[in-house]
């Protein structure tokens, strides 16, 4: 038996606010539909994703994704997903929203166990809250026994939904795939859903989705040294410093950049400033280290992830860090996209012992704290 996934996307999300449709401003990260499109890919009884999209979200679809299989949506959900079903050819079918990010294999897992004796099947959730009717004022309360949430992705056998797709009245619309395969006669299963399926709708839900973000923290270190010589410019935190030496090295030598470059690589288990801009390629010589840690940080958003604290310890006899930390602090924040307050500048001397307490060069310590998704 396989399995096809149609991960819905072509709504315009206009109620979430923002420069561009919902399913396209980011969460946790990365782009909405990305925690989603990744749930379903990585799924092993998942054979195909195909992603309906409007037509004019195709660009914002290859940013969000890259390259991906996707079909142009209808003007209504039943049609964009009637689209994406002649699209897939599986014996099985998952009809996912992309507003849902928070897919887990184990929703997954049971929907396509119920698929064994069902033609249907979708995840629910009981309702806590009561419900009463809207009469301009408080009106009478709603029963809640026996009433459901409904959520997606929503299983169905391909040939089932299919059926009822081409049996459904054109001038009708549906509030879901489940209603019109059950409308059909088709036995639609309830399976155990999840909280953390709950549908991103309005700009709060981005607040509360975010905070139900599976993140973990990380921490890591990086240290760097470079000689200090006559005739060379003093490159310190992003910030050119009047001072009678320079840092010798191959590119602009910022210690100070090259060490935090290297914790936020760690961070990620990337390697170091060297694997990226090795010394042997003449392209960095005297090359601005800004661009390495723009780079280091562009691979934690990459990976879904975000920079939370960054911390430089420097260390030199000369010349004095006073007067230039408030400089350092706001370059490597605008760099980061940080407020200053998250950006931590010390100095400190070696007491005259040592290379540094000799004047013979600058050293940095320096620690990150970033937040990625959980693996």
């Amino acid at each position: 038996m396989t399995t096809a996934a149609i991960l819905v996307a072509a709504g315009s999300g206009t109620r979430a606010g923002g420069d561009v449709p919902k399913q396209f401003q980011r969460l946790a990260g990365r782009p909405l539909i990305a925690h989603a499109h990744a749930a379903l890919v990585a799924h092993p009884a998942i054979d195909e994703v195909v992603v309906v999209v409007a037509a004019d979200g195709i660009d914002h679809l290859a940013e969000a994704l890259g390259p991906v299989r996707y079909v142009i949506g209808g003007a209504s959900r039943r049609e964009s997903v009637g689209h994406g079903l002649a699209a897939v050819r599986a014996d099985r079918v998952l009809v996912h929203d992309a507003a849902r990010p928070f897919l887990t294999a184990a929703v997954i897992d049971r929907l396509i166990a119920a698929l064994d004796d069902h033609d249907g099947a979708v995840p629910v959730l009981p309702i806590a809250d009561t419900l009463a009717r809207d009469e301009g004022v408080l009106g009478e309360v709603v029963p809640r026994g026996g009433v459901m949430r409904i959520q997606t992705p929503q299983a169905f056998s391909a040939a089932c939904l299919r059926a009822a797709h081409a049996a459904w009245p054109v001038d009708e619309e549906a509030t879901d795939d489940a209603q019109m395969v059950r409308r059909l006669g088709g036995r639609v299963a309830l399976v155990q859903g999840d909280a953390m399926l709950d549908k991103v709708t309005h700009p709060d839900d981005f607040a509360q989705a975010e905070a139900r973000a599976a993140f973990e923290t990380r921490s890591a270190s990086g240290f760097d040294v470079h000689r200090l010589e006559e005739g060379e410019e003093l490159w310190l935190g992003g910030v050119l410093i009047p001072h009678d030496k320079g840092l010798s090295g191959h590119s602009d030598a910022d210690v100070a950049l090259h060490a935090l470059t290297d914790a936020l690589l760690g961070t990620i288990a990337a390697g170091d400033i060297g694997t990226h801009f090795p010394p042997s390629d003449p392209q960095w010589r005297g090359a601005d280290s800004a661009q390495f840690l723009v780079h280091a940080a562009g691979l934690i958003a990459a990976r879904g992830g975000r920079v939370d604290f960054v911390d430089l310890t420097i260390m030199c006899e000369a010349p004095k860090i006073g007067p230039h930390r408030a400089a350092m602090r706001s370059r490597i924040a605008g760099l980061l996209n940080l407020s200053e307050e998250r950006v931590s500048i010390k100095a400190t001397t070696t007491e005259r012992l040592g290379f540094t307490g000799r004047g013979e060069g600058i050293a940095t310590q320096a620690i990150a704290t970033v937040s990625v998704p959980r693996c």
